[in-house]
């Protein structure tokens, strides 16, 4: 991966470039020296810290899609909570790697948790109001002054940041460890396959919506994922149709005029784990941080996910 250096100058060619520190465009950068010495060039030390932190962690989840707007936080908060809930001995973490809109302490109900620092790294948040004991949480939102703060960082610091993450923050013992990525194929996506390429990387979920606005950038994802070697686990098709919580009618609010995310799996030989309704109940409660599997147990999405969470847990245990 073709890093290229913090406050660097336009028209870099990257730190792994053969140019590198060596034309015109390096003349007067900060990180000349280092670039031309060949120094960037060498391992990442990086990718050998995370494998030794995540030694003990049992599967590694990424949780993408090319477009944004498709409900990947809330499947990622519905899966990790899914997880946890049916059995109490599984450990289960979030990592939401989103720097620039971290969503995950809201979901998750962790707003306002502070981050606690250790002789063994950085710890999660675990034990909130509404995060079950077996559920843990950590996010660059824990680091921000407020919540409305933004993050206005360059590819070289989020990739630190990502790092950090993976190999400085005491995970322990870990059966899942779920990682909320942004929409796209960019830098937070080849920060998360490069570090994690050593330690092992169990499988990607992708998550869509029917339309086909949205599969147009999800097929970009899986093609990503087959080019980094990031095994596809599935395909899961958000807000397939609206239930009405009063008189449960469902219609369809994002058509699927081209099959959905049904006929792009067939397509691209992926597999479909399965559909996911929207309820407005649920939204609600991602706002307010509730537990939705809790709060509304009944719900059809909620019967629809357990279904593809059992796909997801034995495709984890098989792989």
């Amino acid at each position: 991966m073709a890093d290229v250096p913090q406050d660097a100058p336009d028209h870099c060619p990257g730190t792994q470039s053969e140019d590198a520190g060596k034309v015109s465009a390096c003349a007067g950068c900060p990180n000349q020296n280092i670039c031309s010495s060949g120094a960037t060039k060498l391992p990442d030390p990086g990718i050998a810290l995370v494998k030794e932190r995540l030694s003990s962690v049992k599967n590694k989840l990424l949780i993408l899609s090319g477009k944004g707007g498709v409900g990947k936080s809330t499947v990622t908060s519905l899966v990790s909570r899914a997880l946890a809930a049916e059995n109490p001995d599984r450990n289960v973490a979030v990592l939401d790697i989103d720097i620039c809109g971290p969503s995950q302490p809201r979901v998750l109900g962790a707003l306002g948790e502070q981050v606690h620092q250790s002789a063994s790294g950085w710890s999660p948040v675990v034990n909130c109001t509404y995060i079950e004991d077996n559920l843990s949480l950590m996010s660059i939102g824990f680091l921000l002054n407020s919540s409305s703060d933004a993050v206005i960082w360059r590819g070289p610091k989020k990739n630190g940041m990502i790092k950090q993450f993976l190999s400085e923050v005491d995970w322990g013992t870990l059966d899942y460890l779920i990682l909320d990525t942004p929409p796209g194929t960019s830098d937070e996506h080849l920060s998360a396959a490069s570090y994690l390429k050593e330690a092992g990387i169990t499988g990607a979920i992708i998550v869509t919506t029917p339309q086909e606005v949205a599969l147009l950038d999800v097929r970009k994802e899986i093609d990503f994922c087959k080019k980094v070697d990031i095994p596809i686990l599935g395909v899961v098709e958000n807000m397939s149709i609206f239930v009405c919580p009063k008189c449960k009618t469902s219609a369809e609010i994002f058509p699927a005029l081209t099959g959905g995310a049904k006929k792009m799996s067939d397509d691209l030989n992926v597999e479909f784990l399965g559909t996911l309704p929207l309820d407005p109940l649920l939204a609600r409660c991602c706002d307010e941080g509730k537990n939705f599997l809790i709060e509304m147990p009944d719900s059809p999405t909620i019967v629809a996910l357990n279904t593809i969470v059992q796909k997801i847990v034995q495709k984890c245990d098989g792989a």
